[in-house]
């Protein structure tokens, strides 16, 4: 009828099937160039914005699935949104943020992309202890930060933030890894010194129980990264990362920040 109302179910499917039935009429062959692409959705109404979103989901999608899988987690971790501003806006309120607040340093700076990595010192040790501004500094935990702003249409970006967590995930290796050593060497003593098998074996056994817990300790770890990656992506969505975030006048020395941090502890 007219007058009936669609389903939102059924609406995704007409929607498909309606781009599927016109984009049938055109030849692709075994594919299409990112310019064809843009220019296919202009004749089927698609504006270039949501199609240039779309292929960098579908490229990040097929780089997140290279990864692959492993018991001990992935090796990478990403966030993405679609923010308001300009790409140099962008990209300059994402650095002071995270080089002021997030407690990382530039590592490189790339023509698609810039990296981070932890800043190192006396003052960032006690910042990081004291969760200064009652922060956690998670960020700080990877080896590396990246980050990657694409303009999409006038006023608008994807960006996208990965984390790189290999030396978590290498420390949790290690640590079942030394566990798992220390019941083979168990076992082995027992075998030396003349104990039944069955009794023998149970080191080893056990040791390697205990290492599960210690691989798989990852999901913790890997989420509290990934909400860290989320709300930066939320404070640029909402504009609180600003480029004049950056001229705020004088900053106080990280020595000033750190003392009012002890008199606030002192103060609890």
């Amino acid at each position: 009828m007219a007058g009936e109302l669609i389903s939102r179910e059924a609406l995704d499917r007409i929607v498909q099937r309606a781009a599927e039935l016109q984009t049938g009429e055109r030849e692709i062959g075994d594919g299409l160039t990112e310019p064809e692409l843009l220019a296919l959705g202009q004749d089927v109404g698609i504006p270039a914005r949501y199609l240039k979103q779309a292929l960098l989901e579908e490229r990040t999608r097929l780089l997140d699935e290279h990864q692959g899988w492993s018991l001990a987690g992935p090796a990478q971790l990403a966030a993405q949104r679609v923010v308001p501003g300009d790409r140099a806006a962008v990209e300059g309120a994402l650095s002071h943020w995270m080089e002021n607040q997030e407690l990382l340093r530039v590592k490189r700076r790339y023509p698609d992309r810039t990296t981070w990595e932890p800043q190192v010192g006396f003052f960032v040790s006690m910042q990081r202890g004291l969760k200064a501004g009652g922060k956690g500094y998670t960020l700080t935990r990877p080896v590396e930060i990246s980050g990657q702003v694409t303009p999409l249409e006038s006023g608008f970006c994807h960006v996208r933030l990965a984390a790189d967590v290999r030396n978590l995930r290498a420390a949790r290796i290690g640590a079942a890894a030394g566990l798992v050593s220390a019941g083979a060497v168990g076992t082995a003593v027992a075998i030396v010194i003349g104990v039944l098998l069955p009794l023998a074996a149970l080191p080893a056994v056990l040791f390697a129980v205990g290492a599960m817990p210690v691989l798989t300790a990852h999901r913790g770890q890997n989420e509290k990264v990934q909400v860290a990656l989320e709300q930066v992506l939320d404070r640029l969505e909402r504009g609180e990362i600003r480029p004049e975030h950056a001229l705020p006048g004088p900053r106080a020395s990280a020595f000033v920040r750190i003392a009012d941090e002890i008199r606030k502890q002192f103060q609890r």
